[in-house]
């Protein structure tokens, strides 16, 4: 079997040049880079036989340290800045996801990757990482066969159903456990289950990531999960 089982999607918070150069020379790295210039140049960094340092702690579906199982792709984005009226993220270029999407389908029929297994950071470290951030384009991805997007109708049919009675903190935690982030099981909306919440709606419904439990969280959920 091929050691690589996931992929991990990164903004590098840099511009180009030094990318480059805390990919290359520093204490991490990652298999590929995605400049933003107008070709969206592919960097080839480390080959996908060997070990990237890109994912950190982390953990998916109970696998914890993933970069013994993952390719790292970086795209060099600025991530976002804080201003006086809230934060500001920055978009990502059409050139860079149209190259993004070229690679990760030659990666995943190589590899076979399972499209739940691609997967941002913020995924696999919530609370530590924000990265690719809510402008990402996952639905476009899961359009391409690059991940999962659950059915808008199914999910505006459970989501009457959860307004009326919202599932308890424990539901939550079990189900976003199931999905495959690590969400510590209290049954209490603690700090650590908001950071996974957070990181949950900002790939899933990005228009609103604050980590409160609602019903259209929990009806996304429970698509994802039921069509597994």
């Amino acid at each position: 079997d091929a050691r690589v089982q996931f992929v991990i999607v990164h903004y590098t918070s840099a511009s180009l040049e030094r990318s480059l150069a805390l990919l290359t020379h520093g204490q991490v790295s990652s298999h590929y880079l995605i400049a933003d210039n107008s070709a969206a140049t592919i960097y080839k960094l480390v080959d996908e036989n060997q070990r990237a340092w890109h994912a950190g702690a982390s953990e998916w579906q109970g696998r914890t340290w993933l970069n013994s199982s993952s390719i790292g792709i970086e795209i060099v984005n600025p991530g976002f800045r804080d201003t006086p009226t809230g934060r500001v993220w920055y978009p990502y270029s059409e050139a860079q996801i149209s190259a993004l999407i070229s690679l990760l389908k030659d990666i995943s029929q190589r590899h076979k990757i399972n499209p739940r297994y691609i997967i941002g950071h913020s995924d696999i470290a919530p609370g530590r990482k924000l990265d690719p951030g809510p402008l990402f384009p996952w639905k476009r991805l899961a359009d391409a066969g690059l991940g999962v997007w659950p059915d808008a109708g199914a999910v505006a049919r459970y989501k009457a159903l959860y307004a009326s009675q919202l599932p308890s903190v424990t539901w939550f935690q079990e189900e976003l456990a199931r999905l495959g982030y690590a969400t510590p099981q209290t049954a209490e909306l603690d700090v650590a289950t908001r950071q996974v919440m957070i990181a949950f709606q900002m790939h899933y419904r990005a228009s609103l990531f604050d980590g409160t439990p609602d019903a259209e969280s929990a009806a996304i959920l429970h698509v994802l999960n039921q069509t597994r």
